[in-house]
Formats: structure tokens, sequence, C-alpha cells
């Protein structure tokens, strides 16, 4: 669908398109972006595609591959890292005392922030991305658990807890959630 709706329109770059998936998995068209999603990580780790690379090749005249030939291999997770509390997602402004990220193969953390980083109490209060690839989505999960027991963040209150916590969740781990899912964890 979202191949075609982008022909039949002559858009030729990077997009997003957004659907809703029903009960009865039934699909519904929200929206197409013509600019970089922030889960763009999650497409990157699974379609070995830097799409970052190929929107500024596409944009000095390069013709875009031809999208049949984009295959998808294992499972990634993205968990954003705010400065929020963990509980009430409340912002917390503050100084980062303490900051080291997780490494290793395919974990990968997408940030701005240092140690003795001040996050301010104005804007968006992302820390940054923490993104990982498994065979499987059993893996990825376990990776995840891994990389975000590995992240330390002091100074102010993230929502690191949070996340951890969701990879244990039963509904999560069976891929079992809907657009209530946050409201019932």
């Amino acid at each position: 669908v979202a191949v075609k709706a982008t022909k039949h329109i002559g858009y030729e770059n990077a997009g997003t398109f957004e659907f809703l998936l029903d009960a009865d998995k039934n699909f519904y068209f929200m929206e197409m972006n013509t600019r970089l999603q922030v889960e763009h990580c999650v497409s990157e780790m699974v379609s070995g595609i830097d799409i970052i690379e190929w929107m500024i090749r596409v944009a000095e005249g390069e013709k875009l591959f031809d999208q049949n030939a984009l295959s998808f291999k294992g499972h990634s997770i993205e968990c954003r890292i705010t400065a929020e509390d963990p509980v009430k997602f409340i912002p917390s402004p503050g100084k980062i005392t303490k900051y080291i990220i997780p490494g290793g193969r395919n974990v990968r953390m997408d940030s701005h922030a240092y140690q003795g980083y001040s996050v301010p109490p104005h804007y968006d209060s992302m820390i940054g991305k923490l993104i990982v690839w498994g065979e499987d989505r059993t893996r990825a999960i376990a990776k995840m658990k891994q990389a975000l027991s590995e992240l330390q963040i002091e100074g102010i209150k993230t929502v690191r807890d949070f996340h951890l916590g969701m990879m244990d969740n039963t509904d999560f781990i069976e891929n079992r959630f809907d657009t209530n899912y946050l409201s019932r964890y």
C-alpha cells in the first residue's frame, strides 16, 4: 500500500506511512510523513539500510533503489530514554552526573547527552534512543533487558526502569498490545 501510494503521488525519498491495526487485523491509513521519524533506527536495524545515507543520496540525484530489493531480518526494539519520572512521567531536568551507555554487537544508543550535560526544563525531555536487534523477538527482548541494565544515568530521573519492567510484561513479550496498553500496564 505504501509503495503504491508513493508511486502514485510521485514521491521518491524516505518517508513513513502510519497505519492502525484493529483486533480483526484490518489496517487503516493514518498519515504519511515525508521526513525522518524518531523510530527510523528500528527500520535500519531490520533492513540493514542506512536511511539517512539514502535520503542524502536521493537528494544528490541518485535514483532510489527498488523497494522489492528490501528484505527484513530479525527483530528490533527501541526504547526512548527520557528525563522523566518513571511513574508519573513528569519531566526531570537537571545535570547528568553519571552517564554510561551500553555497547556491544547489535546495540545502538543515539544520544546528544553526556556526563555533565544539563537537561533543560523546557523542550523535549528525550535523552536518547536505545535500540537493539535480535534474531527474533525473544532474543531482542533479552538483549534490550541487558542493555537497559547496563545503562547508567544519574543526577536526573529517567524512564529506564519503566522500560526494564515492560520487558518482563507478559502482554509485551507475547506482542499483545494496543493503543490502550500503557494505561493498563
